[in-house]
């Protein structure tokens, strides 16, 4: 919460040079809750959110914004640069819109900093547009909108992330345990420690991730869905995550051309990926792309898959990338 963060700190002092009041704004929210994230003792990035409904009064928006509810993204910095910590902080953002069942998400931001120039940009990346301006007694801020409303964008799936659409094909893929939560953070399961997973790693905090695979299936395309698979036999293999295809690499031109594609983005070192060039010989690995949507809440064993007719059998797990029938509709959530 707001009270427990320690408004002292230089990390605030953009904040109280934009807005005269903010120190007297922070302290009247000491019960609301914020997410902060620290470096060491430092604070590297800082997030306020709140619902809003349609009886909020937006005069000093323009163009008018019709009534409708919204997610304000009201604080929003960012000053840790190389991990992904404003992906991180995006979906925070989407899981608290989908979870609020709003219809858009907004921020108003000057651009003065660099950084606030750096965090317009993954904004917009993310779908934001630019609406117009809002007159505060600091001066004219700009406004970005996000809509909201349940659509999926084929072409460009982080303009309407975290949605997907069903009729898409939906791949089934493996992931070895020692892999599977430092790639995917909140998808943790019970028998994991939260303290091993804590610190600041790029790959964990990022939305867009890489899977390297030597898959014989490689018609994986843009918008496609993944479900990922925590290998770990009939009762602790578990289906945990869900992804939305990118793009797919393949062929890549040499091993530097993968390094470049991994960075920051997949849980494989240097070394590993060397060895996974290597392994094969002249069959190499192919890059996805893919974006980290969602983790379910109730991650079925492979008994259960076997149950549900979406795996044959045990003997029958798929290797690599398999595409799944239409029985897997029922492990994808209803956004």
């Amino acid at each position: 919460i707001f009270g427990k963060v320690k408004l002292e700190n230089n990390f605030f002092d953009s904040f109280r040079e934009d807005y005269p009041d903010f120190n007297k704004w922070f302290n009247g929210k000491s019960n609301e809750i914020s997410y902060t994230c620290y470096y060491g003792n430092e604070i590297g990035a800082f997030l306020y959110i709140k619902k809003e409904n349609e009886t909020e009064n937006y005069s000093n928006i323009t163009p008018a914004f019709s009534p409708k509810k919204r997610l304000k993204i009201g604080t929003l910095k960012v000053a840790l640069n190389g991990f992904k910590i404003g992906e991180r902080f995006l979906k925070i953002i989407f899981d608290n819109a989908l979870k609020q069942k709003v219809s858009e998400i907004y921020v108003t931001i000057f651009d003065k900093r660099p950084e606030q120039i750096r965090l317009i940009s993954l904004l917009e990346n993310f779908g934001f547009k630019y609406h117009g301006v809002k007159k505060t007694s600091s001066g004219e801020e700009k406004v970005y909108v996000r809509d909201f409303t349940p659509k999926f964008d084929k072409e460009n799936p982080k303009n309407t992330y975290p949605y997907f659409s069903k009729k898409n094909n939906t791949w089934f893929v493996s992931i070895y345990p020692m892999y599977h939560t430092e790639l995917f953070p909140d998808s943790i399961l019970n028998t994991e420690s939260p303290i091993d997973f804590v610190e600041n790693e790029p790959h964990r905090n990022a939305i867009s991730k890489v899977f390297v695979s030597h898959s014989k299936e490689r018609t994986i395309r843009k918008g496609d869905i993944i479900v990922f698979y925590r290998t770990g036999g009939i009762y602790k293999g578990v289906v945990t995550t869900i992804g939305i295809v990118e793009s797919t690499i393949n062929p890549l031109n040499d091993f530097t051309h993968l390094i470049n594609l991994c960075k920051n983005k997949s849980v494989l070192t240097e070394d590993k990926l060397r060895e996974f060039w290597e392994r094969y010989g002249k069959y190499k690995p192919f890059v996805v792309n893919f974006l980290y949507t969602y983790s379910l809440p109730k991650k079925l064993n492979l008994a259960k898959l076997i149950e549900l007719g979406i795996i044959a059998s045990p003997s029958q797990m798929p290797r690599g990338f398999s595409k799944l029938n239409k029985s897997a509709g029922s492990l994808l959530p209803k956004l």
